[in-house]
């Protein structure tokens, strides 16, 4: 099952490390400002707004793409979280960083008088998971592309965080005592495998290396001990989960869909869609057929 289960979570350490174009490439603002930034945020179109929160180490320009297509429709607030992908670390340079993240993005919400569609991939899926636990009143919608409730099973089918937090401290104590060489050079045949063209590689490879190293080794700490599924009976905001399926490895979509069924079980109000042909970065693999499930997930 874990074979079949996986360009979401192949291999741990493969997850962290993907995206494209700088964050320093947009116009943005640090929220709550420089010193204190947990994220910056970029705001375009005109719209029904909608939060894009990308995954572990990657930039907002994951997103430009989908911005591209939804930006005639919608107002977008498109998130780089603070430490990833060259972004200033700002108040992630030290300490935990996911659950403080996620409160900074109920008040960015709040204080912008917001009540957004949330679209997360991957890490930032699972922090749309925390922010609709935690503050069911910011989100009108939720839109999940391929993240897990309870990332920690890429271990182990059976573990719990008390199971495994000795593993994830020693991953981020292994991180953060990485020289830069072997930090950037981590795991490339890992990462080949989260997108289907191989010319992506190098740039995802650059992007893990410009991450702080801090702020990546907490965050994926951070999600490793965060298990949402206790909590998932009680989020009843209305969701939509992206499932990426990849024929070319040997997966099928009954096998898939089953398995993520399983580890949502308890949720109400969630759509599941499979995206054909696609592994983790659902929205470069396949953009066409991802902005029409996008689409279809808004209405």
């Amino acid at each position: 099952m874990m074979k079949k289960t996986g360009f979401w979570f192949a291999i741990a350490v493969g997850i962290a490390t993907a995206c494209f174009i700088s964050a320093k490439s947009h116009a943005s603002t640090p929220y709550p400002d420089a010193p204190g930034e947990r994220f910056s945020v970029e705001v375009t179109g005109t719209g029904p707004d909608v939060l894009l929160i990308p995954g572990l180490a990657c930039s907002r320009a994951v997103w430009d793409g989908t911005a591209a297509h939804l930006k005639g429709h919608y107002r977008l607030h498109i998130i780089n979280i603070a430490g990833f992908a060259g972004e200033g670390a700002g108040a992630n340079a030290n300490g935990e960083v996911v659950a403080p993240t996620v409160d900074a993005i109920d008040s960015y919400i709040k204080k912008q008088h917001l009540h957004p569609i949330v679209i997360g991939h991957s890490l930032g899926g699972t922090m749309g998971l925390m922010l609709a636990k935690k503050y069911p009143e910011d989100i009108a919608k939720l839109i999940i592309v391929d993240a897990l409730p309870y990332a920690a099973v890429i271990f182990s089918p059976v573990a719990t965080v008390e199971t495994i937090k000795p593993q994830a401290s020693l991953i981020k104590a292994q991180f953060e005592g990485m020289t830069d060489e072997a930090f950037q050079s981590q795991e490339p045949g890992s990462l080949a495998r989260m997108v289907s063209a191989a010319k992506d590689l190098p740039k995802l490879v650059m992007w893990r290396s410009q991450s702080n190293r801090h702020t990546f080794a907490q965050a994926f700490f951070d999600d490793l001990v965060t298990d949402l599924r206790p909590d998932l009976a009680s989020i009843t905001t209305p969701s939509t989960l992206l499932i990426p399926v990849s024929e070319q490895d040997g997966q099928d979509a009954v096998t898939i869909s089953a398995f993520y069924k399983g580890q949502y079980a308890n949720m109400p109000n969630l759509k599941l869609i499979e995206i054909n042909n696609s592994r983790h970065f659902v929205m470069l693999d396949q953009p066409d057929a991802f902005y029409s499930a996008i689409d279809t997930s808004l209405k």
